[in-house]
């Protein structure tokens, strides 16, 4: 496959109800670290600026209607108006004409948080999520996703496992992902719950692909496939596992712990960058120069 023409932006959420719920109480808070940052980088990036057309997908979304305006009235704030609400709730909805029109116009597509379970049941191999997927590889178009959205969006993804017993084996579940990125797999809310076990565990599960861990207001604007930038103002963290000499996975119980040897990790913050060719970290941001010595 060709580097794709597209851009992905994932983002790792805010503090919000249950483990990939949102709240209306939190909506407001948020959205807030959005209005200036990250929100502000996709508009920029996107084809048409601040006229491009922008879909919100609220499909993993327990509370579609309030997600939905929220993402209209921070979208407003920066004078970005053509802001649309796709909920798209059944199978045959993702395959309607008229869905499938509105993503044909779309400059912009972005997945808001909730049951990321809900976005590969109901899109994973529809009309629209083939459209996505070729959007996303032939024209300047942007694909975005916060939280579950973020989960979601590398061919494998996981879906469940509490972080306390995350390098139990068998505790963190995986499946297939909405695929528009290979060779990583997702993780969100990631500083915050404390969940570097089950990144852990998924690489060394396969250790093919490259662990992201988002923090909350913490984003990867991903270009040609393979270039990463950190955006927001988060931590992101990151799990090499190709260098990893062994692991007891395969020799153990289920429900007993695993030893993993040898996972690389590295932490990315606003303005780094990773190539995901060379798994090459190029730390970016202002470093203070070194004062000479005082003799």
């Amino acid at each position: 496959m060709n580097n794709p023409k597209g851009k992905l932006v994932i983002i790792g959420g805010s503090v919000d109800r249950g483990s990939f719920s949102e709240s209306t109480a939190d909506l407001q808070r948020n959205l807030k670290f959005f209005e200036k940052g990250i929100l502000k980088r996709i508009t920029t990036e996107s084809v048409k600026n601040n006229l491009s057309k922008i879909e919100i997908i609220t499909t993993a979304s327990s509370i579609p209607e309030e997600v939905g305006d929220e993402y209209i009235k921070a979208f407003a704030q920066l004078n970005v108006l053509n802001v649309g609400v796709l909920n798209i709730k059944t199978r045959e909805e993702a395959n309607a004409p008229e869905t499938i029109e509105r993503l044909k116009n779309a400059d912009v597509v972005m997945f808001t948080g909730g049951d990321q379970l809900r976005l590969t049941a109901i899109l994973g191999g529809t009309a629209f999520h083939l459209l996505l997927l070729e959007k996303y590889q032939n024209e300047d178009f942007i694909i975005s996703g916060t939280s579950a959205g973020a989960a979601a969006s590398s061919n494998n993804m996981i879906y469940q496992g509490s972080s306390q017993e995350a390098l139990l084996k068998g505790e963190v579940k995986i499946t297939g992902g909405l695929g528009f990125i290979n060779n990583v797999i997702v993780d969100t809310h990631f500083v915050q719950r404390g969940r570097i076990g089950r990144l852990l565990y998924a690489c060394a599960s396969n250790p093919i692909n490259l662990g992201i861990g988002l923090g909350e207001d913490a984003g990867l604007l991903i270009t040609n496939g393979n270039s990463m930038e950190a955006i927001g103002s988060g931590l992101i963290i990151l799990v090499d596992g190709t260098h990893m000499r062994r692991t007891n996975m395969t020799d153990v119980e289920m429900g007993e712990p695993v030893s993993i040897e040898n996972l690389i990790v590295h932490v990315m913050s606003i303005g780094d960058h990773f190539d995901l060719k060379t798994k090459r970290l190029i730390i970016g941001h202002y470093t203070a120069a070194v004062k000479p010595s005082v003799e």
